[in-house]
């Protein structure tokens, strides 16, 4: 064999060797950087990340940090979303509820019911009769001064009958004059008696009912704790209350009241806002 043949032969194999080396050397690196990646999932999943590379911080544990921060920042963003929507939903979801009082105004019930009010920031609905407005009319002043809204409820607290069509008909007309001299305007609602009503006068003496969704039935009960109870359990949002400020005990449940249901978040306001806003 020629001597050039023999060296031929020889380069040949060591190429093979080789080149089987370099071949084993690729599947290992191959497997070995399968195996870090799939170490690296494992480990995020269970916390417990290699240590990182110290020098260049780009090592597993720097790419657990990585996601780290990007799961904090995208639960800040959320808090801030959900913060941002609370308080875009405070704005736009006031649970508003209005609180009336029939039968006065009382000369001394009235005026202790006007200074809690007055003392929570609250404004209510007075259905007043046009007897004790004449009597009292410095509350009335007082009513309006502060923001109340005034409604008639007839001039003696008459129930309307088939009866009796045309004297009820003369206490609302009576009772709205007593009120225009006193606060100099118009009395546009009605709370009618025991809820009787007839719809002609709606047109007639351009006026608006208002009857009620809630009842305190602090009528017929002096129990202050009864009375509260029945009130805050019974209120939903746009609910109209139906209290009387011609009773000590029923001042004192409708302040309760109010502090209860302000502290569950409801405000207050006139019977005017919750049937035309």
């Amino acid at each position: 064999m020629p001597r050039w043949l023999g060296k031929a032969v020889l380069l040949c194999m060591a190429l093979g060797i080789a080149g089987g080396m370099i071949r084993e050397a690729t599947a290992w690196i191959r497997q070995n950087a399968e195996a870090a990646e799939a170490w690296k999932h494992i480990a995020v999943l269970w916390g417990q990340a290699p240590e990182e590379d110290t020098e260049t911080g780009k090592g597993p544990e720097a790419a657990g940090k990585a996601e780290d921060r990007v799961q904090e920042e995208g639960e800040e963003a959320t808090a801030d979303k959900k913060g941002d929507k609370g308080k875009e939903s405070t704005g736009a979801e006031i649970r508003r509820i209005a609180l009336t009082f029939d039968d006065g105004p009382h000369p001394s019930y009235t005026e202790e019911l006007l200074d809690g009010l007055k003392e929570r920031g609250v404004h209510a609905s007075f259905f007043v009769l046009g007897e004790h407005a004449q009597l009292h009319p410095e509350i009335i002043r007082r009513m309006q001064e502060e923001g109340h809204l005034i409604g008639n409820h007839t001039y003696s607290h008459m129930q309307l009958k088939d009866c009796n069509w045309a004297e009820y008909r003369e206490e609302l007309i009576k009772t709205n004059q007593v009120l225009r001299e006193l606060t100099g305007e118009e009395i546009a609602y009605i709370r009618p008696p025991y809820g009787c009503w007839d719809k002609s006068f709606e047109e007639e003496l351009n006026m608006f009912p208002v009857l009620w969704s809630v009842d305190s039935r602090d009528w017929c009960t002096a129990n202050v704790d009864e009375v509260v109870q029945r009130v805050v359990r019974d209120t939903g949002e746009g609910d109209i209350i139906l209290m009387h400020d011609y009773y000590d005990t029923s001042v004192t449940a409708a302040l309760e009241v109010v502090d209860e249901l302000q502290a569950k978040g409801f405000t207050f306001v006139t019977v005017e806002e919750i049937l035309f806003d």
